[in-house]
C-alpha cells in the first residue's frame, strides 16, 4: 500500500511538471521592439528590409532616448539591414549589389545617413572604414505622430523609390535609383541573339517593353509578329500588334488588328478587351 501511495504521488507530480513546463513554454508576451520585414519589386530588383521597431510610449524619442549627434543603429536588437539585388544609388551615390546595414545619426535639422558592409550587433560593431556610403538628408516634422519606428518604401518606379523613416514627430527620407532600363536592355540584347524559337512569351515581352518604352517600334513589331506566329489568339498580343501598327502610323493595319483582336476578346468572353479595341478603332478612325 505504501508503495502504491508513492507511485501515485510520483505520478501525479511527474505529470504536474510536464503541464506547467507545457504552459511556461507556450507563453508569449509582445516583444518590446517587434521585428519586421519589407520585400518591394523597383522595376526589375528586389529590396528587402529588415528591422525591430521600438516605440515611443511615452518617452521623449530624438534628443533623448535617440541623442543627436551619436551613431544610432536605426532600429531596436539587431542592426537595421537593407538587402539589394542590383546596383543601386542612394542620394546619388553608388552602392553595389548586396545586405548592408542601415547606421544614422540623427541631429535637429538633418540626419547623417550610413551604408556599411559590417552587419553585426548594433552599433558596436561599426567601423567607419566599413562605409559604402555616407550623406546627409533634412529632417522633417509630422502634425500626427508616429507611435511605432517605420520604415517604408514610397513613390516607387520602374527605376526608383523613396526610403522613408518615420518615427514620434520626425520623419527622413532619401532617394534610391536603379538602371532597371540598362539591365531590361541587356537581357533583350542576350536574348534575341538566339531566341527560343517556340516561346511566345519571349518575343511578346521584348515587343511590349520597346512599346511601352519609345524603342524601336519597327523591331517591336518584328517581335509581336514572332510571337503571334507561335500562338496566334492570343487576343491580348494582338492588341499590341495594332498599338505598335497605330505607333508606326499604319492606322489602317492597326484598326484591321484591332478588330480581330476583339473578335477573339468576345470568343473568350473578355469584355474589357472588347471595349479597349472599341476605343482604339474610333480614336484611330478619325486620324486615318
Amino acid at each position: 500500500m505504501q508503495k502504491f501511495r508513492i507511485f501515485m504521488f510520483l505520478t501525479f507530480f511527474t505529470i504536474s511538471t510536464l503541464i506547467d513546463s507545457a504552459m511556461a513554454q507556450k507563453l508569449q508576451t509582445p516583444a518590446p521592439s517587434p521585428k519586421a520585414a519589407l520585400t518591394q519589386d523597383v522595376g526589375v530588383m528586389e529590396v528587402t528590409i529588415s528591422y525591430s521597431r521600438p516605440g515611443v510610449k511615452g518617452r521623449e524619442i530624438f534628443g533623448g532616448l535617440v541623442p543627436y549627434g551619436e551613431l544610432w543603429r536605426t532600429g531596436a536588437n539587431a542592426s537595421t539591414t537593407l538587402k539589394f539585388t542590383d546596383d543601386v544609388t542612394l542620394n546619388g551615390n553608388p552602392v553595389p549589389a548586396g545586405e548592408y546595414a542601415l547606421f544614422t545619426i540623427p541631429e535637429t535639422n538633418e540626419w547623417e545617413i550610413i551604408i556599411s558592409k559590417n552587419i553585426g550587433w548594433g552599433t558596436n560593431d561599426y567601423k567607419k572604414e566599413d562605409d559604402v556610403a555616407r550623406f546627409k538628408v533634412k529632417s522633417g516634422t509630422l502634425t500626427d505622430p508616429v507611435e511605432r519606428f517605420t520604415i517604408a518604401l514610397a513613390d516607387i518606379t520602374d527605376n526608383s523609390a523613396m526610403f522613408v523613416l518615420t518615427w514620434d514627430r520626425t520623419k527622413v527620407a532619401f532617394k534610391m535609383e536603379t538602371d532597371t532600363d540598362g539591365r531590361v536592355m541587356k537581357q533583350i540584347d542576350e536574348i534575341m541573339q538566339n531566341p527560343p524559337a517556340d516561346d511566345a512569351g519571349v518575343f511578346s515581352a521584348a515587343a511590349r517593353y520597346y512599346f511601352d518604352n519609345g524603342k524601336d517600334l519597327k523591331k517591336a513589331l518584328a517581335w509581336i509578329n514572332k510571337s503571334l506566329e507561335i500562338k496566334s489568339d492570343a487576343y491580348w498580343n494582338v492588341r499590341l500588334k495594332s498599338q505598335i501598327q497605330a505607333g508606326l502610323g499604319d492606322y489602317a493595319g492597326a484598326i484591321t488588328t484591332a478588330q480581330e483582336s476583339m473578335k477573339q476578346a468576345e470568343a473568350a468572353g473578355n469584355k474589357q478587351y472588347v471595349k479597349f479595341n472599341q476605343e482604339a478603332i474610333a480614336e484611330w478612325e478619325k486620324m486615318k
